[in-house]
């Protein structure tokens, strides 16, 4: 099946890319905040909503205006794609997915999209629209042959590094299919466990670097605004965000990778997250640990490799109940992690009890014929 794919590399770009890049990372940003703006002065005073066409239209007429001329210096095409993505942003806002579009601001992270005819690629070289030298792009993986690149994305973090993506389809087969079902539970002293009795424990990678942080947090605040010795800081504190990012999703690629490859089946319980992120002694844990970032990847990872994911009703009593008589205790405090059941006198681990539970519930499902892709429907 086909599917699209991004390739993220970092690039080092010279002192003209540099400056052209910031020139086109400053207008696009001017533009997407001048008609967000706009719409909102209009929607909320007169009751108009303006589209993306009529967005367009301003941008035309705001680029004639010798005030704004500065405009015309960089590509069209980022600043087009702009409205776009800023016509997206409203279109979720109006079917509540997102809250309200805000402003970008220049100490975030920076990001242009340029479109198939704002580039040129050719022989591993790629060359932006409005610059005379292709980048410098170190190649840590091989782009697939015969793959059109329909569009590409230039970022810069608030750490001073460049990346590029290629957008592009790509063609997946299936893996190979097996008669391994698993059922997984989530946790954050144990990051997963199995039905079979594994666990993985949670790296915990805020919490490694939660001194540090804390430290150079400490000597930014106390830094001058605007100084040289500030931005140096900023950069210090940045860093060590993009460092503790990188190991997390490290970790959560590589483990939902091999759960996809080991088995067919994996069942998952359907987790409230925004919910559980609002216990005050556990949301800083439960971000560490990345349970939805995680469940994300098992979805598109299986429907990109024909495995089936099934997820059990989030209010299943999985961890108070027996897995092997199938009675259920009135209540668990989450500090106790063994239970005997006052039925059969079997001697549970919370978490693997709650694990085969999981497993046994999908496993009732794809016997009654239920849908075993309810998630990647």
């Amino acid at each position: 099946m086909k599917v699209n794919k991004a390739y993220k590399f970092r690039f080092y770009p010279t002192k003209e890319q540099k400056q052209n890049l910031a020139n086109t990372f400053g207008c696009a940003r001017f533009v997407y905040n001048r008609m967000l703006a706009i719409r909102t002065d209009e929607y909320y005073n007169n009751g108009v909503k303006i589209n993306y066409d009529k967005s367009s239209e301003l941008l035309t007429e705001l680029k004639k205006e010798e005030e704004y001329k500065w405009l015309n210096e960089v590509s069209a095409v980022p600043l087009q794609q702009g409205l776009r993505n800023l016509q997206k942003a409203f279109s979720n806002f109006w079917k509540k997915l997102t809250k309200y579009p805000n402003f970008k601001k220049k100490s975030y992270d920076q990001s242009i999209t340029y479109a198939a005819n704002a580039f040129e690629f050719k022989n591993k070289e790629l060359k932006l629209a409005k610059q005379s030298e292709p980048l410098k792009i170190v190649w840590h993986r091989k782009i697939p042959k015969n793959t059109r690149i329909t569009s590409i994305s230039v970022s810069k973090d608030n750490s001073d590094r460049y990346f590029v993506s290629l957008f592009l389809e790509e063609e997946v087969n299936f893996l190979p299919t097996n008669d391994n079902i698993v059922g997984i539970d989530l946790g954050l002293e144990d990051f997963v466990v199995f039905s079979s009795g594994e666990k993985v424990k949670t790296p915990k990678i805020l919490r490694k670097y939660q001194s540090k942080l804390a430290l150079l947090q400490k000597r930014l605040a106390k830094k001058q605004k605007a100084s040289k010795r500030r931005n140096i800081a900023r950069l210090k504190v940045a860093k060590i965000h993009k460092r503790i990012a990188n190991k997390r999703s490290d970790f959560l690629h590589k483990l939902s990778t091999r759960i996809i490859r080991e088995n067919q089946t994996i069942v998952v319980e359907d987790l409230n997250i925004s919910g559980m992120l609002k216990l005050k002694k556990l949301s800083k844990s439960i971000s560490d640990a990345s349970w939805s970032e995680f469940l994300r990847q098992l979805k598109y990872k299986a429907l990109w490799y024909g495995r089936n994911i099934i997820e059990i009703d989030k209010w299943f009593p999985s961890s108070k109940r027996c897995n092997e008589c199938g009675y259920i205790l009135d209540s668990l405090k989450l500090d106790v992690r063994k239970w005997i059941c006052p039925k059969c006198n079997i001697n549970h681990d919370r978490d693997i009890n709650a694990a085969k539970n999981i497993l046994t519930v999908g496993m009732t499902g794809i016997a009654r014929g239920e849908s075993v892709r309810p998630a990647c429907a």
